[in-house]
């Protein structure tokens, strides 16, 4: 509120120190200064809907809605692949604390704060990681067989961070799942695959493991 008031007063003061200036300069007329031509206005939806007549008539918004659908089915069929991620060549394991800092006050369903603005939460505490997430390429098959080898559907989500998941679910018979724009890879530290990652109380296990190595 008080910077609502200190910016309405400089707004204020502005306006009268403008005043002031033009009280004490004089207008002059310096007539006209080439052609002038008048400042029309078109309303901007009236413009949007013109154009799209224009492509519904040529027949260039159904290519662009065909298009649209094309581009639609392809990032579903092969998401974007995560960058800066290579298969693993040694095992490397490390132990991830999931906490976090709350940047404002969370309640329940009830209106009751469960947790303060500032205070550290760890998820962990309130929802426990019942399925190991397995991170692999999708493209290399050694490492979607090594996946599915080793962890039931309920034992773990697969995830891939290349390829085609929607592609490879009818051969597997079982469902896979994308890390879209690496934002649990990043968050992890995971930078090699095949990845695991594993509830460890309040922490979560992580390793990356070669092919043709044991997970555990």
């Amino acid at each position: 509120m008080k910077n609502k008031i200190a910016i309405a007063s400089v707004f204020a003061l502005c306006g009268t120190a403008a005043l002031l200036f033009a009280a004490h300069v004089q207008a002059h007329d310096f007539g006209q200064m080439g052609e002038t031509f008048p400042i029309i206005e078109q309303d901007l939806l009236t413009t949007i809907e013109a154009r799209l007549r224009n492509l519904e008539s040529s027949g260039k918004l159904e290519a662009l809605q065909a298009q649209m659908r094309e581009q639609a089915v392809a990032s579903v069929r092969r998401p974007k692949p995560v960058a800066g991620l290579s298969a693993a060549t040694q095992k490397r394991a490390w132990l991830f604390d999931p906490s976090t800092v709350v940047t404002e006050d969370i309640r329940d369903d009830k209106g009751n704060v469960i947790a303060t603005r500032g205070q550290r939460v760890n998820p962990m505490a309130f929802v426990k990681l019942t399925q190991d997430l397995v991170f692999v390429d999708g493209r290399e098959k050694a490492q979607v067989d090594w996946a599915v080898a080793r962890w039931s559907t309920l034992k773990a989500k697969i995830i891939f961070v290349d390829g085609s998941p929607f592609d490879l679910m009818k051969p597997y018979q079982r469902r896979f799942y994308f890390d879209q724009g690496g934002q649990l890879t990043g968050r992890f530290g995971i930078r090699h695959t095949p990845a695991v990652v594993t509830a460890a109380g309040d922490m979560l296990s992580i390793s990356e493991t070669p092919i043709g190595v044991s997970p555990t």
